[in-house]
């Protein structure tokens, strides 16, 4: 019996139209290929022409002898971090974040930040810290405060995504610089202003302000 059925089965499949039955052959081979993953977060950026490089030179700079009386100028190291897989927004806050601190307690504090990008600005601090003891002459790795700290747009590669029903979403992979400045010495008091302000000093602002009004369209 179950030979019959083959042979009734056989017959079917051959008295069906060409066009028919090469479909059907078709869509079995389509289920028989491996479904290609069209995702592209394991590309890895090389190093290219259009990497920055003015942030490195500043640590090339030769400046002339100081006189004898002149306060001693600090020593500094510039680093940086190209191509990192994160978007420059959200390590903007990260960046403002340890901007004036000592290194020492930005090290100690970006471990309790829950974002990705402290791990990076961590691991970005200890390297410069390490190039200022071994290159610019700081004799103490301790003694080094973060004088600038910031994040600039990387490349950003286009991906598609799946969705239902064999459509195509665009999906944008974005990275980012990460650069630092690190300067031997405490840091200061106030990295960002002096508040609060005294009687007399918020009066003063609010003169200048006054003053420097114009009227526009006016003489």
């Amino acid at each position: 019996m179950l030979n019959c059925l083959a042979n009734k089965l056989t017959l079917f499949c051959h008295s069906r139209p060409p066009s028919s039955h090469n479909y059907l052959k078709g869509c079995m081979a389509l289920f028989a290929i491996p479904k290609t993953d069209f995702s592209t977060t394991s590309i890895k950026l090389a190093r290219s022409e259009n990497d920055p490089k003015r942030w490195l030179s500043y640590n090339d700079v030769i400046y002339p002898p100081q006189e004898p009386g002149e306060e001693r100028r600090p020593a500094f190291v510039c680093h940086q971090k190209l191509n990192i897989k994160y978007s420059p927004k959200k390590m903007w806050y990260v960046a403002s974040f340890v901007r004036g601190m000592s290194v020492d307690e930005a090290l100690k504090q970006l471990p309790q930040v829950g974002r990705k990008g402290a791990t990076i600005v961590k691991d970005t601090i200890l390297e410069a810290q390490q190039l200022a003891v071994e290159n610019h002459n700081v004799e103490f790795k301790t003694n080094l405060w973060i004088a600038e700290s910031f994040c600039g747009k990387g490349p950003v590669i286009k991906g598609m995504r799946r969705h239902a029903r064999m459509r195509m979403g665009e999906v944008m992979y974005r990275h980012c610089h990460y650069f630092i400045r690190l300067e031997e010495g405490t840091p200061p008091k106030d990295y960002y202003f002096s508040w609060p302000k005294t009687g007399p000093a918020l009066l003063a602002q609010w003169i200048d302000e006054v003053r420097d009004r114009r009227i526009e369209g006016s003489l």
